[in-house]
């Protein structure tokens, strides 16, 4: 497998360069390369690596019953492992599916205390208990949320350098346009990626092969493979109500309004029976959910409906794999990405806002006359961003930037197949520059 460069990277080697760095816990849901990506910088950066996987290597979970002092942690390990080597400042020491021995998280404070070894946990959220993590190690780690690959990555993957992109968000911070030659190429980029999604093993095959063969087969086999994890880890859940849950996403992404209703889930159901269902496929990073704002205003934080939300896949690859063989013809040989009510427009945004940093808001008023895909903010006004599957109106944000009503809101953003433009009320962006949106609020002329 080819390495892919991954933004994790930059942000493991500001980390070894901390003088007071402490214990770093990688989390984030399955199969997105954290493991694979820790490696690499092990081998690039350390004489020593020390890789334990508290799931292949079950007989590694007593090291920490003897108590958390560092130098009893390393002899039993080492009695284990009699080849392992541990020479201060020189070795990594990693422990993966931190989620399957808690015992590890207590020893963090041990590691950070003592100082002469760096130590990096890994776990799937899925299976992370995290509060259990928590009270194991407050104040003694410092967290790292990794997702899959976002549209820069995967434009790293292709073989486009950074100043390349640069030169992408060159032309979106002085609103140039784009040729046309630019929009294709970048356009046909950006298809593969909706397709494809974000999965490291997925890109790979593609780049490697240069085209989808066998990528369909591993989106369903990841599809499967999340299903076995929630059997396995869903705790004191139903786990029947989550696979059901999980299984029900596209079918609501299909609807015009795209709300999700647990009465749709399954028959006679009732939102006190599913309490906790959506927010552990949440916090398992499998969904992303984008509630809806009570009103167009800020702040965002507590201005939203929690019963009211979409669900979107956190991997957009993910929900082009869930969806029946006809459609999977109609994407992948007509490149007819519409004729799913728009949901892999929004579902892709969305991912690449919530990458960014952004929580994930919408709006929809009584009468459904004023509908907004996503809200984000910069630091005095309240932003809708509106994406676009066909070339339709824009009524909706022209009422929100217009009205004296919705104050907080200067200006927009539409996202659609469009070269770059600004009217004065709202800018028009190629849907793939939504990679830059964050950076574009901070340095926008």
């Amino acid at each position: 497998m080819t390495l892919l460069k991954r933004k994790i990277d930059e942000f493991l080697l500001k980390w070894k360069d901390n003088p007071h760095k402490m214990p770093l816990i990688v989390k984030g849901a399955r199969q997105i390369g954290k493991t694979e990506s820790i490696r690499n910088f092990a081998r690039n950066n350390y004489k020593y690596l020390v890789e334990i996987n508290f799931v292949l290597q079950k007989q590694f979970k007593d090291i920490f019953d003897d108590g958390f002092e560092v130098d009893t942690i390393i002899k039993n390990i080492s009695l284990k492992r009699p080849d392992s080597e541990f020479v201060a400042g020189e070795t990594l020491i990693f422990f993966d599916e931190l989620q399957e021995c808690m015992n590890c998280a207590t020893s963090l404070k041990s590691f950070r205390l003592d100082g002469r070894y760096d130590v990096i946990c890994s776990g799937s959220l899925m299976g992370i208990n995290y509060q259990e993590i928590e009270s194991n190690s407050v104040g003694n780690k410092e967290d790292y949320e990794m997702y899959s690959m976002d549209f820069e990555e995967f434009l790293w993957a292709k073989g486009y350098k950074q100043e390349q992109i640069e030169d992408l968000f060159s032309h979106m911070k002085t609103l140039r346009p784009f040729s046309q030659l630019e929009l294709e190429v970048m356009f046909d980029n950006f298809r593969e990626y909706m397709v494809l999604g974000g999965m490291p093993m997925i890109v790979n095959s593609f780049v490697t092969n240069k085209n989808y063969s066998g990528t369909l087969k591993m989106q369903r086999q990841i599809l499967l493979d999340y299903e076995e994890d929630i059997t396995k880890y869903a705790g004191g859940l139903d786990k029947g109500k989550i696979l059901n849950v999980y299984r029900k996403i596209p079918v609501f992404l299909g609807k015009d309004n795209k709300k999700f209703q647990i009465s749709k889930v399954a028959k006679d159901a009732r939102n006190r029976e599913y309490a906790g269902t959506v927010d552990w496929l949440s916090d398992a990073g499998i969904v992303n959910i984008c509630y809806c704002m009570a009103l167009p205003e800020l702040p965002l934080k507590g201005n939203y409906n929690p019963e009211n939300f979409k669900i979107y896949f956190g991997d957009t690859g993910l929900l082009i794999g869930s969806l029946d063989e006809e459609a999977q013809e109609d994407l992948r040989n007509n490149k007819n990405f519409n004729a799913y009510k728009g949901a892999i427009y929004e579902n892709v945004v969305g991912e690449m806002l919530l990458k960014q940093g952004f929580p994930l808001y919408f709006y929809r008023n009584e009468k459904s006359t004023v509908e907004m895909d996503f809200f984000v903010r910069d630091k005095d006004s309240l932003i809708p961003i509106e994406v676009k599957a066909t070339d339709g109106a824009t009524a909706s944000l022209n009422n929100l930037i217009d009205k004296e009503k919705y104050s907080d809101i200067k200006y927009g953003i539409k996202l659609g197949y469009k070269n770059i433009g600004f009217n004065g009320k709202f800018y028009t962006f190629p849907y793939f520059l939504a990679i830059f949106i964050k950076r574009f609020l901070r340095e926008k002329i």
